[in-house]
């Protein structure tokens, strides 16, 4: 007998959501990779450096799989309960983590790095990350790209104006980097289509990236969850769309 919708978004409201790590939606969520596979790009890149920081590490599972390190590695995240699981997984591999809010500038010295990188960073702060690069050290991450999973995010808050869509279009933060200082050497979206299974799935996901939904809880959308309950229930997955950006920058020699 398949779980009630009750079961289903008990079991999800509960569930841990620290750490990187959504393996908690194995067989209940699926998501297209990127075509360019971004931790093999980032073991790669770290294999030729000297010096690298991995900026909004979270738990530091995404770095810990780009391992070995080169011999001056450091992360930074800001979230105490993914500091204390990214400074358990990582410093045995040679990391330094280190606390680092999001408004405070980095707690680096200038050019410190020869690689700096991040996957999925909630605002790029770019002349941070242009200042602790050297000369012609480089900026390799993955961004979220715009309006990304936005039939979900659209189910439960109504159609958003576009703007909204427009946040985290890669011409943007091109132009923005540039402003501060950094060359494009390869900056490209990808849509990836996202499925989830059941309305326990939806719960997780949202609980776990907090601004899909800002204030999202069970309580305040049961309805709307429950709406989604009975569309996977009598129609299948619900499908939507993410956006991945590859972005590859460098600071002039």
């Amino acid at each position: 007998m398949a779980p009630t919708f009750d079961a289903l978004v008990t079991e999800a409201g509960t569930a841990p959501v620290d750490g990187w790590d959504f393996s908690w939606l194995d067989g209940r969520a699926t998501e297209q990779r990127p075509s360019w596979g971004y931790q093999r790009l980032l073991r790669e890149r770290l294999a030729t450096v000297g010096a690298a920081l991995d900026i909004e590490t979270g738990g530091g599972e995404v770095l810990a799989g780009a391992a070995p390190f080169p011999p001056v590695m450091a992360a930074t995240e800001s979230w105490p309960p993914n500091l204390a699981r990214a400074t358990a997984l990582l410093r045995p591999l040679g990391a330094v983590v280190v606390a680092a809010p999001g408004e405070r500038p980095l707690p680096f010295a200038d050019a410190a790095f020869d690689l700096v990188t991040s996957r999925h960073p909630v605002a790029p702060r770019w002349t941070e990350i242009a200042r602790v690069l050297r000369p012609g050290g480089t900026y390799l991450a993955q961004h979220v790209g715009p309006a990304s999973v936005f039939e979900l995010v659209e189910h439960f808050l109504g159609p958003l104006p576009e703007a909204a869509r427009r946040g985290r279009h890669p011409d943007d933060e091109r132009a923005a980097a540039e402003a501060a200082g950094l060359e494009a050497v390869d900056v490209r979206t990808e849509r990836l289509r996202t499925e989830f299974h059941d309305v326990g799935a939806v719960v997780w996901f949202l609980r776990k990236v907090i601004w899909m939904v800002p204030g999202f809880t069970v309580e305040q959308y049961r309805d709307r969850l429950r709406d989604l309950h009975g569309l996977i229930t009598s129609q299948g997955p619900f499908t939507a769309h993410a956006a991945r950006t590859l972005v590859d920058l460098r600071k002039p020699a």
